[in-house]
């Protein structure tokens, strides 16, 4: 289901009719995909009057992702209540897509990052188990397509508490189960994986994520992701010590290697554990782009709006801005970015849009700008719109 907006003012003889697709990433911790896209279209309408503003609100495999497929396919939401990140009780949700077959999860609501205080980070202590309980909570309703967005995890446990929800068993030398966390990988001596629910056979699971990296190693989940986690070097060097003899004892049962291959090392080796169980993994933005209908959708836009909470550097590695640039390219669309912030070094993405903004028009702390974002954003939105006025009055 698309958000389509047009007009009902009579076209201003002073505006050319203009095609704009607005496909924003959330901003995230603030504001949502689709409430960006709605700012934004907000601001863009009493601007441009007359112009024909579709909405696509997008993601990346992270947080925005449940919301982001229900909107683009129609569907329904599911509230449950899991185990989270820190072994507390919390709500969260999944997505039943409009087929009436296909369920889509975000760990970003289930274990995510933004779930846990700061001072709290500490990924020998979080767990995927939340996961698994959505999983069983869907697999009970009688679901067995899946999609599942890892982006914005505060794990790295490897999977173990997924697995373990599924009904696996890890126990120690003592013969005891051991807890599901990261710092319970290097202790475990027995797996029983023929306890896995039966039902996961049946599953056909698509993994969304921009990462890319290896399950251990310089590039692994540990040393890559651990510090934003809240790991210490210390702490670095026994996840990935113990990421890596969890990874032997699972492939030792499977009789073939998976910790090196791409996406392994995503949402701190939860990547890993669904490419055990036969999930194929593909880039986020892509799985998104491809079930919204984006490409069809801004065949014939003159402008694309997208953006994200922050751009930096990072943004030129498989982040969904860069890939609705490339698509708006493709088809002679002029891509626009609006953020939250800019960071340095981003000279590099002046190869894919016309124009990059912040929507920080003042000195102010983070807080301040999260709190005030709409507004903000709206403010920068309208100053956009004026400026493509002026140009597209020039044409």
């Amino acid at each position: 289901m698309r958000i389509t907006h047009q007009t009902t003012n009579v076209k201003s003889n002073q505006t050319k009719e203009l095609n704009i697709v607005i496909a924003p990433d959330s901003y995230k911790g603030s504001l949502t995909a689709k409430e960006v896209g709605e700012t934004i279209w907000k601001a863009f309408s009493r601007e441009l009057e007359g112009a024909q503003i579709t909405v696509v609100p997008m993601a990346d495999g992270g947080e925005g992702t449940v919301e982001a497929l229900v909107c683009a396919r129609g569907g329904k939401f599911e509230t449950v209540w899991v185990t989270g990140p820190l072994l507390q009780p919390v709500e969260s949700r999944y997505g039943i897509l409009g087929d009436g077959d296909t369920v889509v999860m975000e760990v970003a609501n289930i274990a995510g990052l933004t779930m846990v205080d700061e001072q709290k980070r500490n990924p020998l202590h979080t767990s995927t188990i939340g996961v698994g309980q959505v999983w069983m909570h869907a697999l009970d309703r009688g679901y067995r397509r899946f999609i599942i967005g890892l982006g914005g995890s505060a794990t790295n446990d490897g999977g173990l508490g997924m697995l373990q929800a599924l009904g696996a068993e890890f126990r120690d030398r003592t013969g005891q189960s051991v807890k599901p966390a990261g710092g319970s990988l290097g202790i475990i001596e027995d797996v029983r994986l023929d306890l896995l629910d039966s039902r996961l056979k049946e599953c056909e699971i698509l993994v969304a994520t921009d990462v890319t990296n290896p399950l251990c190693g310089e590039q692994g989940s540990s040393r890559v992701f651990g510090p934003q986690k809240g790991a210490t070097e210390d702490q670095i060097r026994q996840l990935d010590q113990g990421l890596a003899h969890f990874a032997r004892l699972l492939e030792g049962d499977r009789g073939e290697s998976l910790q090196d291959r791409p996406g392994a090392g995503a949402a701190g080796g939860l990547g890993f554990a669904l490419l055990f169980l036969g999930a194929k993994i593909a880039p986020g933005a892509q799985i998104i782009a491809n079930a919204s209908g984006f490409a069809e959708k801004i065949s014939q836009a003159d402008w694309v709006i997208t953006g994200e909470g922050r751009t930096d550097h990072q943004t030129l590695y498989g982040k969904l801005p860069v890939y609705v640039a490339e698509v708006a390219n493709r088809h002679g669309a002029k891509p626009l970015l609006i953020s939250g912030s800019i960071g340095p070094d981003v000279e590099p993405l002046y190869r894919h849009f016309v124009s990059m903004h912040s929507i920080l028009r003042r000195p102010m702390l983070l807080e301040q700008a999260m709190k005030n974002a709409e507004t903000l954003l709206y403010e920068t939105a309208r100053e956009i719109g004026r400026l493509i006025r002026a140009v597209e009055m020039d044409r």
